[in-house]
């Protein structure tokens, strides 16, 4: 086994170890939590075994990390089922754990920025959501109000920095890239004429927001089509009435660790970690709702 590989799968070790820590701490059930725990040691065991061997193909090195992505997907359907019909409650919204390993998407996105953009900067938005929310439950009990345009315009920024950074990471994935499937290349075809007219003119406005902000694709509820649109911040200049289903950070601390300027490089090596079959099952479950149409 050379050298890369190895560092790889333990790199899916430490991952592992750090995604069951942060399960140990939420509120799953415990027959979920066995079941789910059962199938992480398995695994975990054929990382060892893989690790232990003079040389592994390529294409099993690609099959573990495809189980690795499977279970933290099984892993977030367990957290799904169990809050169906349920909410978080003020000021107890959680940092999610990120879909697969810092260097997971190495070359396009380095480590060390993915440890600074999810640990740091995910947690402070996280943070400054809880914050707001209390601190807006508090004035409902007050006839001063003073505060009330602060902590709306602090819930709008930390909320929308969380939600959309909570797209961002599934949006994502190691081995990504390539086209979408199903309904959802259907729609853009349709929508947009054909992908590559999708994906250069959602390219070119990644590369037009200015200062830091988002290019997303969303579903416009009002109208029963896909649009591009772009944000700055987390929620300035927006679109109302659409569900994001692929979002691109471009804030700097997303890419200027690595690419420093250039910006256009970043959005252009993108493309290669997007996670498709995310954004499929987005799309199919959101497809058939929409609003009057107007």
């Amino acid at each position: 086994m050379d050298k890369e590989q190895k560092k790889y799968l333990q790199s899916l070790l430490i991952w592992a170890k750090e995604v069951e820590e942060k399960v140990a701490s939420t509120h799953m059930s415990e027959q979920n939590e066995q079941k789910w725990r059962e199938q992480m040691k398995k695994w975990k065991r054929k990382i060892e075994i893989a690790m232990n061997q003079d040389n592994v193909a390529e294409v099993e090195i690609q099959q573990i990390q495809e189980e690795g992505q499977n279970l933290l997907y099984t892993l977030k359907g367990y957290y799904d089922q169990e809050r169906q019909g349920k909410r978080v409650p003020i000021g107890k919204h959680r940092l999610p754990p990120l879909p697969y390993p810092y260097d997971g998407l190495e070359p396009y996105i380095s480590k060390e920025i993915m440890l600074l953009h999810h640990d740091v900067h995910h947690q402070a938005y996280v943070d400054g959501l809880n914050k707001a929310e209390k601190k807006l439950a508090q004035l409902r009990s007050t006839a001063n109000q003073e505060q009330l345009k602060h902590w709306l315009r602090e819930q709008s920024f930390h909320g929308s920095g969380h939600f959309l950074h909570t797209n961002f990471w599934f949006n994502m994935k190691p081995n990504g890239g390539g086209k979408p499937k199903g309904e959802l290349m259907k729609q853009i075809t349709k929508d947009f004429g054909s992908y590559e007219q999708f994906k250069y003119q959602f390219t070119e406005a990644a590369k037009s927001v200015e200062g830091d902000g988002w290019a997303l694709l969303v579903w416009e509820l009002r109208s029963g089509r896909l649009a591009i649109q772009t944000a700055e911040k987390h929620q300035l200049f927006g679109l109302w009435d659409v569900i994001p289903l692929l979002v691109l950070d471009v804030w700097e601390h997303a890419y200027y660790l690595q690419y420093k300027t250039k910006r256009g490089e970043y959005v252009e090596n993108w493309w290669n970690v997007v996670n498709w079959s995310d954004v499929e099952k987005k799309f199919d479950t959101i497809r058939p709702i929409t609003w009057a149409k107007f």
